[in-house]
C-alpha cells in the first residue's frame, strides 16, 4: 500500500487553510466583541440607542483614521481606567454631538 505524495501535500495545504480561517474568525468574535461592549459604553454614557453608537464610533473612526476597532478598545479601556487619549475623547464629543442629546460625562461644560 503506497501513499499518494501529492494527496498528502494536498491535505496539508487543507489544514493550513482550515486553520487560518479558524484563527480569523477567532479575531472577528473578539473584535465583534470589543466593538459591541465600545457600543454598549456609547448608549449608557451618551444616551443614544445602539445604531447611533454604531453610527459614534464609525465617525470617530473615520475622523481620527483609527481602525473602528482600535477605536473601540481605547472607549473600552476608558470605561474601565478613566483616561481616553485627547483627540478620541474631542472627536467621541462631536459624534455624540451629531448624533445623540448628551455630553460626555465629565466633560467640561459648555454653559
Amino acid at each position: 500500500m503506497t501513499t499518494d505524495g501529492g494527496s498528502a501535500r494536498a491535505d496539508d495545504e487543507r489544514i493550513h487553510q482550515l486553520e487560518e480561517e479558524v484563527d480569523q474568525l477567532r479575531q472577528a468574535v473578539s473584535s465583534h466583541a470589543v466593538v459591541d461592549q465600545a457600543i454598549g459604553m456609547m448608549v449608557a454614557l451618551g444616551r443614544v440607542a445602539p445604531d447611533q453608537g454604531w453610527a459614534v464610533l464609525r465617525d470617530v473612526s473615520q475622523h481620527t483614521n483609527i481602525k473602528l476597532r482600535h477605536v473601540a478598545e481605547l472607549i473600552v479601556i476608558w470605561g474601565r481606567q478613566g483616561e481616553i487619549p485627547r483627540e478620541i475623547r474631542a472627536e467621541l464629543e462631536d459624534a455624540l454631538d451629531r448624533h445623540g442629546p448628551a455630553q460626555i460625562p465629565g466633560a467640561p461644560s459648555t454653559d
